[in-house]
Order: C-alpha cells, then structure tokens, then sequence
C-alpha cells in the first residue's frame, strides 16, 4: 500500500510535465525492429547529444557530432564514425585532418531497457567501421541526416548490492526517471554506465540500417 501511494503521488507530481512541443523525427531499424522518435538535442556531460527516445521498453539513440577536437555543431557534410569509448583517438583525428573530405566525428550509442523496472539494459556502440553520417542543409534551413552501422552490443544487469542498498529510494528514482523521460521526452538515466550496473560476459552486434533523421532548424534544444 506504501509503495501504491508513493506511485500514485509520483503520477501527480509529473503530471505538469507535458511533452514539449517538437517538430524533429527520427527513424532507424534496430535489428529488424522500428525505431521511430521526436529527437532533442541536449547536454550530456560535456557534450550536446542528438537523443531519441521511446518507451516500453525504454530506447535510447544518442548521435554525437563535432569536430576532431571535440568542438560540437551540426553542419552539413560527412562525419567519421568512430568508436563510442575512443572518439579522441590519435587515430581518428588523423582521419579527420587528413583532408579526406570528413566533417567531423560522430559516435553513436543505443542503450534498451530488457527487464523492468531498468534492472537489465542491453548498450550497443558505435565502433571504428568506416561508416559515416551525412547531413545535408535544405533550403529552409532545416537538417536532414542518414547513418547507418553495427553497434557493438554489450549486456547490463543491476548489481544486488544495488537493489538491496538501494532499496525503495532507488526503485522509487527509476520509477521517477521513467516518467520523466515519457511524460518530457527527454531522457533521464537511460544508461547502465556508471549507475550500479555491472557488465555481462554475453557480447553481439546490433545492426541498425535506414538511419535518418530531421531538425527543422539548427538549435541546440
């Protein structure tokens, strides 16, 4: 009944947060599945991420664009995928500097909900491949983007030290974040990373085809 009335409470209280109005599409396949969402460009950590999100299950598809030295921005032309965990490399900015016609860089990262409430996750990322993402500027101003790849996937599952420490409070956040992100559209703590999530020896590839997406107007929202 505690818990009842705590989720009810949590219902109200995120009630006020309406889902911004938002004209961006993407659209990719995952594996053979649909991926369809309103993207927003948002700060995660250091950096501005095109992010995209759904739910049940939760999905999240982040793009990452900017130049070799990290500088971020979107403008037109060709960016070098590059791996998610090693986008500075000496390596990569040497691709991109080499007058070998590249933008910039980009990385990409997919991270899925596999066991409710946000216990299991299964992370895809981005990988150095040779697989680029093109955008292009229409005359309105508006950007328009293909990509496509394979992730390397990766599989995550809370740790019980976790759970059990963690206990009400931790379950009421996750609970919390996931009507957040639904109810905003924007993602709140869709990754195991770093989160009191341990990695699965379990590793596999997740192919994602017919990438592309839309932003009517440069912005950083």
């Amino acid at each position: 009944m505690k818990l009842f009335s705590l989720l009810v409470g949590l219902l109200f209280s995120t009630a006020a947060l309406a889902q911004l109005p938002n004209a961006n599409t993407l659209k990719a396949t995952i594996n053979g599945e649909e991926f369809k969402s309103q993207p927003r460009r948002i700060r995660i950590g250091a950096y501005w991420w095109i992010t995209a999100n759904t739910n049940k299950p939760d999905q999240s598809l982040r793009i990452w664009l900017g130049s070799y030295d990290h500088t971020d921005g979107i403008e037109p032309g060709t960016y070098l995928v590059v791996d998610a965990d090693k986008a500075d490399s000496k390596a990569n900015k040497a691709k991109v500097q080499a007058g070998s016609g590249y933008k910039g860089l980009a990385v990409i990262k997919y991270v899925k909900e596999t066991r409710e409430p946000r216990m299991e996750y299964h992370v895809g990322k981005s990988q150095n491949n040779d697989e680029t993402v093109v955008v292009k500027k229409n005359a309105d101003g508006s950007l328009e983007a293909t990509f496509s790849g394979v992730l390397a996937g990766s599989y995550w599952k809370e740790k019980s030290s976790a759970t059990v420490f963690g206990g009400m409070g931790r379950l009421m956040n996750k609970m919390e974040d996931k009507v957040i992100t639904k109810t905003t559209g924007f993602d709140s703590s869709i990754d195991p990373e770093g989160n009191g999530y341990k990695q699965q020896s379990k590793k596999d590839s997740l192919v994602l085809t017919n990438g592309t997406f839309h932003l009517p107007l440069p912005s950083k929202q």
